[in-house]
């Protein structure tokens, strides 16, 4: 009888707060009927990834998809340590959007709908007991944002799939700075020996597939440093999946 009561009073508190604050669409202040969800102008402006993508990195491709791995232009040329990646969305002005809310400004509300989007892009290389875990930022940053952003999404897309999650599995052996404005080759030179096992988690790695999370793919240097310490870790193998493919290295 009290759980009851206390499941009653629960859901009043939740209908009250729907009333005085409803829904509103994730990326624009349209009403929708549910948390978490776009509205019609927003879903269809929203640049899902579907169809043929590399198997690599994510990125779409022209053409039907058959089945047949295909890798992009840019995969073809640059050795990726890892084995597959995905990604849920096209880099542009719609997703900008919601990774620059995601990132700066604290709308940890856009984790369930973009971890969901993510959950379905990565169905197609996702293993059974694989350790999910995200991209680490290093502790200055951490310090300044409060949270990071791959690990919240890391933790729900992790749940969604019934896989292990690890926060904390790999950490930052240095204060990187942000990629922008770097060149293809400046991306990678700077991030090279970035990252290390957290010597209270490396046991995890050992003889596991391991999936990589990230709120943004650009060149892969960052995805690549990471991989190459997991695989250098025991891990067996590792998979990739980003928020966003951004189409073309800056």
């Amino acid at each position: 009888m009290q759980n009851m009561r206390g499941a009653i009073l629960t859901q009043t508190g939740k209908a009250v707060l729907r009333a005085l604050f409803p829904p509103q669409c994730v990326t624009c202040d349209t009403l929708v009927d549910e948390e978490g969800m776009l509205c019609p102008t927003c879903w269809r402006d929203m640049p899902f990834i579907d169809g043929l993508c590399c198997d690599a990195c994510g990125l779409p491709l022209p053409g039907s998809d058959t089945g047949a791995v295909v890798h992009c232009d840019e995969c073809l040329t640059l050795a990726r340590p890892w084995e597959q990646g995905r990604a849920a969305l096209l880099y542009g002005d719609k997703a900008r959007k919601l990774l620059l809310g995601l990132k700066y400004y604290d709308r940890l509300d856009h984790v369930p709908p973009a971890a969901r989007w993510m959950s379905r892009a990565a169905a197609p290389i996702i293993r059974p007991g694989m350790l999910v875990a995200p991209i680490p930022l290093h502790w200055t940053r951490f310090l300044k944002r409060r949270y990071n952003q791959a690990a919240e999404l890391s933790r729900t897309l992790a749940k969604l799939n019934s896989l292990d999650h690890c926060p904390d599995l790999l950490h930052r052996t240095r204060a990187t700075g942000t990629q922008d404005g770097r060149g293809r080759l400046g991306r990678f030179n700077n991030m090279q020996d970035a990252f290390a096992p957290n010597p209270r988690q490396a046991a995890l790695l050992h003889a596991r597939d391991v999936l990589l999370v990230d709120d943004v793919m650009t060149a892969g240097a960052t995805f690549a440093a990471a991989a190459d310490c997991c695989l250098a870790h025991g891990a067996a193998s590792v998979r990739v999946v980003a928020l966003a493919r951004v189409a073309r290295a800056v």
